[in-house]
């Protein structure tokens, strides 16, 4: 049974606790005691099992029947505090952290951290003074004519005779309040040694506190260093965007334009087409360049675990979770999120992600606390989403505040000049990390490049050009491509097929090899293999071209 303040309301709540435990049954003060406490005290690194420590100690001790702390930190329940029209300031107040104590009646416990007074308005009654002024209390009137306690007839039941509060000062910051009932009577030199002990408790808290702000600045590097690896490796053969033609062109001066402002960007473009390289130059010319850029693939997140790798999650929040996590967003802070494949975020999901980019707040899985973070979203997606919007698989919303300037990448057909340079960018890469000499590119197989629809874009052209490499012999480059392109570049009087055509066929194509395989994609006889494209790149135009089949290995 837990008994709340309501059922003993004391009008000054205090806070944390110590002092008959330091004086003998005579009365004598044994400073050893407070000392043994004392240290027990400081040797604890993290908070929240210091505080914990601080009142379980003097809570213990003889005499000694509740003991409390508060500590002052920002304002968080205004609208539910029952003291809210006492309090001016409304920014910071003294929540409770910490209590024990021991009551008479068999099977209750004072160690509940809510109730009424979970929280005081600085400056508002006996410990909200304390915690404003940074001077102690010592009360001895426990009658019922007494105006500082709420409800007397609690403290004669409990055989109450003193109540005592210190504040908690560090370098000459007021920390919180230290306080105790006492059923025996607290005299002077008492109070003086609960005044030390404040002190020694002020110093373990505020180590405490540095400690954990070292270990969360450590584990944050720790995950910023782990997601710029994973970053570093699906970059690897990449860059900036490479091109010069007139529809790249137009997707960079949209860039330049968008970057400085921080204002939310969504890319837009067909798989493959280079959407992270254009999100990591919205990032570079901001003024975040010098924080993470973080990616998180919301397509390759298995659906239980997209919240906490979202937001995080506290040690025990769920089976498995063997330690604290920092979640994209936390890791990002100050810095930019790039959410690649948007569309593939949950429903009941993106109401949570619309509060983070609306409020910059967060809870971590299994956490009842509240962070602030400070992100940047750049968004892609192959997907039309206002379509998704209308058929109520993606939240309007969102997609507003998402889509605040959309930029549209064009796929690589629309842009036959760039493969050119294209094929020396990824040349060049591919040669050295192959470990291979310097190739040249004949004008031939220039032309045929150029001519080739490239439906997986340049993720395509970049494995055409690295598998060129590899099947290299006597210093001359092999392309191979597929059938229905060397069929297309046979003579030079090609027709010319317009885009909208060309999708229509392009996914007439596809079908056609999926019914043919009964849906299979990879493997030997697999679509991919008839296609004479890589099962990857095939995966990836199924789902942009939204072609259902039957099955898939």
């Amino acid at each position: 049974m837990v008994i709340h303040d309501n059922e003993f309301s004391l009008s000054n709540e205090l806070s944390c606790c110590i002092l008959e435990g330091s004086t003998s049954n005579t009365g004598e003060v044994r400073p050893e005691a407070l000392q043994a406490v004392a240290i027990a005290v400081a040797q604890e690194r993290w908070l929240d099992v210091a505080l914990a420590r601080i009142a379980d100690v003097v809570g213990a001790q003889e005499g000694v029947a509740l003991t409390r702390v508060w500590l002052i930190e920002d304002g968080d329940i205004c609208d539910a505090c029952h003291m809210q029209a006492e309090c001016v300031e409304r920014t910071r107040c003294l929540h409770l952290v910490a209590s024990a104590g021991r009551p008479t009646e068999p099977g209750v416990t004072w160690s509940g951290l809510d109730g009424t007074f979970r929280r005081f308005p600085l400056g508002v009654r006996k410990v909200g003074k304390v915690g404003a002024t940074g001077a102690g209390i010592l009360l001895h009137d426990m009658s019922e004519r007494s105006t500082w306690i709420v409800r007397p007839q609690w403290a004669a039941r409990e055989g109450i005779r003193s109540f005592a509060a210190q504040p908690l000062v560090f370098r000459g910051e007021v920390l919180g309040v230290l306080a105790v009932f006492s059923r025996t009577r607290i005299d002077a030199e008492a109070f003086a040694w609960l005044r030390a002990f404040a002190d020694h408790a002020a110093v373990a808290i505020a180590n405490a506190r540095a400690f954990e702000e070292i270990e969360r600045l450590r584990v944050r590097l720790e995950v910023e260093n782990r997601y710029l690896r994973e970053d570093a490796a699906r970059a690897l053969g990449g860059g900036d965007v490479v091109g010069t033609s007139p529809a790249l062109a137009k997707t960079v001066e949209q860039v330049e334009l968008v970057a400085p402002t921080g204002a939310s960007v969504l890319v837009l473009g067909e798989s493959g087409t280079g959407k992270e390289l254009v999100a990591r130059r919205v990032h570079a010319r901001s003024g975040r360049a010098e924080r993470p850029f973080i990616t998180v693939n919301c397509a390759a997140i298995p659906r239980e675990l997209f919240e906490s790798e979202f937001f995080g999650h506290v040690k025990g929040a769920f089976t498995g979770a063997t330690q604290d996590r920092v979640g994209r967003f936390e890791a990002a802070d100050g810095g930019t999120l790039f959410l690649d494949e948007v569309g593939e975020i949950p429903l009941d999901l993106q109401a949570k992600l619309l509060r983070v980019l609306q409020d910059g707040e967060l809870q971590r899985v299994g956490e009842e606390r509240t962070r602030q973070v400070d992100v940047r979203v750049v968004a892609a997606t192959n997907r039309d989403l206002a379509a998704e919007v209308a058929a109520g698989r993606f939240r309007q919303d969102l997609y507003f505040r998402l889509s605040v300037f959309p930029i549209q990448v064009p796929p690589l057909r629309e842009r036959p000049g760039d493969v050119a340079r294209l094929v020396e960018h990824f040349l060049h890469a591919a040669c050295a990390r192959l470990g291979r000499p310097r190739f040249t590119v004949t004008s031939r197989d220039l032309r045929a490049l150029e001519r080739h629809p490239w439906p997986g874009n340049v993720r395509e052209l970049a494995s055409a050009v690295e598998r060129a490499v590899i099947l290299a012999r006597d210093g001359r480059l092999r392309f191979e491509l597929a059938p229905a392109s060397r069929a297309s570049t046979a003579t030079p009087d090609t027709e010319v097929i317009p885009a909208a055509e060309w999708r229509h066929r392009e996914r007439a194509n596809v079908e056609a090899a999926l019914a043919r395989t009964g849906g299979r994609i990879y493997g030997r006889g697999g679509a991919a293999e008839i296609l004479g494209v890589p099962a990857t790149t095939l995966a990836s135009r199924v789902k942009a071209l939204g072609i259902a089949r039957r099955s898939t290995r």
